[in-house]
């Protein structure tokens, strides 16, 4: 007999929140709340972390007053907002204009969308923001950044008193943002309207040089600031204007700019411990189980699908644990790594024809997920060091899990001295992999008390101590 809540499992959950069913799935937690109810607009958190599902749940939403856009910036040809900078503006302030003209003018094509809204202002903005436009992400920006992007209506001396716009004369920036505020002031509803940015690392991804990461990191200072600014614009209004930015923390933490500590009261870090994490679980679970069901505790929810046994480790697999804690010791208290490792078990324990996953599921797929861990490590960690994976075969030369600071100096300085690796400030790698929870520190005297960044936020490596490998990448590095 088959178990149908496994079967579930096996098939529906997904790394990418954008493949799953929202609706079923979501797990609406206090961040959420924050953001529709609190008004928070920076969403902070590791890759992983769930960044994409609350982005998704906002945009979904289906109600008769909320219209929300998302801007992905996917794949998108940065270059193309580089080449639009305010030069009035010294750095990181350049792009605010940009900014501000963008969410701007997707708040004015979501007006069009909403019937609350005059007809006759809607045909005028529906001349600039066509219903039925469908374009990439890169063609939108580049039309409507163009100097005559909106030149008919904005001469047409129609709803709108804009002054005449010619191809030889353009509107300036702050001019075009100045009168679609006025347009939003003066026409817009009480409905919410999200502009929701989601994927803004994929530039900081393939940066290879000072320059670039500097125009990088300004651009996405701009945006913060912008969006600080029309928050301050609207927070007197009953307009609803609400955009939200999400962002990995690694790269939130190379903006330096002197308003940043002001931003604290719109700024949400997407944190997990072991009681959200299972109870984002038992809810997901329920759902498979009996989707009109209210969420099972977690260890009903658990018991559906995981055979009630404790889980072997060690050397002579004498010591036992419960298989959530065998499973949370090879991840970084991520939902994306639980989603992973239950998806694979549920799918290996189906294969087998088995009615609950068991252990020798459990630890058949622990060698697959170090390698998913591994990869997804590299793919994180890659833009601040590029060489990364040699890091990872000199320990993999080193062959243990735990060795002293020494041990790492030696094998590392063969790498260099071989020339097969550039980077010559080792306390920068130590502390950025630190800093990704790639490695930890063991207590000089408890040595089974391990300390990673992923548990303890506010840590920083000590160099007095042992170093540590995280045990999720023990066998993707056959240590």
């Amino acid at each position: 007999m088959k178990n149908s809540t496994l079967n579930s499992i096996a098939e529906n959950w997904k790394l990418e929140a954008k493949l799953e069913d929202t609706e079923k799935y979501f797990y609406y937690s206090t961040e959420v709340d924050n953001i529709i109810k609190k008004n928070k607009c920076y969403v902070i958190g590791r890759k992983g972390s769930g960044k994409s599902a609350i982005c998704e749940y906002l945009i979904k939403r289906n109600e008769h007053n909320i219209f929300s856009t998302k801007l992905s910036f996917k794949n998108f040809p940065f270059n193309e907002l580089y080449h639009l900078d305010n030069q009035k503006y010294t750095a990181p302030n350049q792009y605010i204009t940009l900014w501000k003209y963008l969410i701007y003018s997707n708040i004015c094509k979501l007006m069009v969308q909403n019937e609350n809204i005059d007809l006759s202002v809607r045909r005028e903005l529906e001349k600039i923001y066509p219903k039925s436009s469908v374009k990439s992400l890169a063609r939108t920006i580049s039309n409507w950044t163009s100097a005559e992007f909106g030149a008919n209506v904005l001469g047409n001396g129609g709803t709108f008193k804009f002054s005449k716009e010619q191809k030889n004369n353009p509107i300036p920036w702050i001019e075009k943002v100045n009168i679609l505020e006025d347009i939003i002031f003066e026409y817009c509803d009480n409905s919410e309207y999200y502009i929701v940015f989601d994927e803004l690392d994929e530039d900081y991804r393939v940066i290879t040089d000072d320059e670039n990461s500097d125009q990088y990191i300004f651009l996405v200072t701009s945006l913060f600031k912008a969006v600080q600014d029309i928050k301050s614009n609207f927070i007197d209004s009953d307009k609803h204007i609400k955009p939200v930015v999400f962002l990995r923390d690694d790269i939130y933490s190379l903006v330096k700019d002197s308003d940043k500590n002001k931003w604290r009261d719109y700024k949400i870090e997407v944190e997990w411990n072991e009681k959200k994490l299972k109870d984002l679980l038992a809810f997901r679970i329920t759902k498979d189980f009996n989707s009109n069901h209210n969420p099972l505790d977690f260890q009903r929810a658990w018991e559906k699908v995981f055979f009630r046994e404790k889980i072997g480790f060690g050397n002579k697999q004498e010591k036992k644990i419960d298989s959530f804690d065998f499973i949370a010791r090879s991840t970084q208290l991520r939902p994306r790594d639980f989603i992973q490792y239950i998806q694979a078990c549920a799918e290996e324990a189906c294969n087998k024809n088995s009615q609950f996953i068991k252990e020798n599921n459990i630890k058949f797929v622990d060698r697959s997920f170090s390698n998913y861990l591994r990869d997804e490590i590299i793919d994180e960690v890659f833009p601040v060091l590029p060489e990364i994976e040699d890091y990872f075969q000199i320990f993999a030369n080193i062959r243990k899990w735990n060795f002293s600071l020494q041990e790492f100096t030696e094998e590392y300085n063969k790498y260099l001295k071989a020339g097969t690796i550039k980077e010559k400030n080792i306390d920068y790698v130590l502390d950025t992999m630190f800093n990704f929870s790639v490695i930890g520190n063991q207590h000089k005297s408890r040595h089974e008390v391990l300390y990673f960044k992923y548990m303890h936020t506010n840590m920083t490596f000590n160099r007095t101590e042992n170093i540590v490998i995280h045990r999720g990448l023990f066998k993707a590095l056959q240590l």
